[in-house]
This record gives C-alpha cells, sequence and structure tokens, in this order.
C-alpha cells in the first residue's frame, strides 16, 4: 500500500519553495516545568496508541510505502524532492525522531498517528503550527485554531472530498504542540462529521498517554 501524499504533507511545501519562505523557530524558549522525553523511537513506540475508535485494523507498518513505524531525521528528509534542504529545515526545529502508526480498511478510510519529539517545546510547537498552514493551503480547507474541546494551540483542518488534493474522500486533520512533541491525526471516512469525530477521539487518546506538556 502506498501512502502517497500522507507524509508529502510533513515536507512543508512553503519552507522548501524557491520563493525562500523559510521561517525559523521564533525566540528561545522560557524555562518551564520540565517534560520527560524518550531517548530513542523504539521508547516512543511504547506511547502511541494501539487502536481507534473507528474499529479499523490496524496496519503492518512494513507494508506500508515508505515503511510506517520508527522515523529519524533522515527519514523524513528523504520524502521530500529536495532532502538535504528539507534536512536543514528539520534541524532548525530541533527534530530528534518520531514514530507513524496507521489504521485502514481500502484507502477510502484511513487513520493514521503522527508523533515527533524534538529538542524544544518552542521547535515542536512552531512545526506543528507550521504544517497546519501549510496543510490548509494545500488541501483548501478550513482550518480552525483553537478548537473546541480540543487542548489551547491545537488546529483543526476539515476538507469535504476534492478531486484534485489527492485525498481519497472527506478529510480531517488535526495538529498539537504538546511539550517536546509534536502530535498529528489524520482521517479519512465516509463523511467530514466522521473524519473529525475520529481525530478528536484519538488525539485525545494520544494526548494522555505522552508525558505532560
Amino acid at each position: 500500500m502506498t501512502r502517497g501524499r500522507w507524509r508529502d504533507v510533513a515536507v512543508l511545501t512553503c519552507l522548501l519553495s524557491l520563493t525562500g519562505c523559510t521561517r525559523a523557530v521564533d525566540g528561545v524558549p522560557t524555562p518551564g516545568p520540565e517534560t520527560r522525553t524518550v531517548s530513542s523511537p523504539e521508547e516512543l513506540e511504547e506511547l502511541i496508541v494501539t487502536e481507534v475508535p473507528s474499529g479499523l485494523p490496524r496496519l503492518a507498518d512494513a507494508e506500508l510505502d515508505p515503511p510506517a513505524g520508527a522515523k529519524r531525521v533522515e527519514d523524513i528528509a528523504e520524502y521530500s524532492d529536495d532532502p538535504a534542504r528539507e534536512l536543514a529545515v528539520l534541524e532548525d526545529y530541533g527534530y530528534r525522531y518520531g514514530w507513524e502508526r496507521f489504521w485502514g480498511d481500502g484507502p477510502e478510510t484511513v487513520t493514521g498517528v503522527f508523533v515527533d519529539q524534538f529538542e524544544s517545546r518552542a521547535g515542536a510547537g512552531s512545526y506543528a503550527e507550521d504544517l497546519a498552514r501549510n496543510d490548509a493551503e494545500l488541501y483548501r480547507g478550513m482550518l480552525r485554531e483553537n478548537p473546541p474541546d480540543l487542548p489551547g494551540g491545537c488546529r483543526l483542518l476539515t476538507v469535504d472530498e476534492e478531486p484534485d488534493t489527492g485525498l481519497s474522500g472527506p478529510a480531517a486533520f488535526a495538529w498539537c504542540g504538546h511539550g517536546v512533541f509534536s502530535v498529528s491525526v489524520t482521517s479519512i471516512a465516509d463523511s467530514v462529521d466522521a473524519a473529525e469525530e475520529e481525530v478528536r477521539e484519538v488525539l485525545a487518546a494520544q494526548l494522555d498517554l505522552l508525558p505532560p506538556g
């Protein structure tokens, strides 16, 4: 199974474009409560949700192209048409590593979870924010900042089925900065309402598994 644009979303098209719109991580994070981190992608795996409310079957990491599971900065950079520049962008964010997991029953019903760890809260928050803004432009959907019933700083994007977006059906996306983690959940479902409900429930479960932000 090929994921197509599912991880291309994270390539940060604007940041890599020839127009030079790269956005540095703003400022230096101020001291705050220490957030427990993990020391490897394999440790991060233990903090990823194992099932989704829709009951979709989990997809084996190796059956996806590229494979899901553990992600290091070099893996994420390779999703770009310009891996060297993408690597530099990710290093600016302080990207350390991540983990991807997917569930699905054909291309019309898919749920994905992406958890990435950064060197700082500022890097994680900026990464999540930039992904949300980039995807809103890419998919021409409705982006809501701080939507009801989601933690502060989260963003929610809903997209009706469009023939030229690369999506196979109505979809919802959410991004949150959570301490040094960036958390993203995506869903393609029978309707926007169903996709949004799946995203909200999966996101809540995933945030509960991570160390306090």
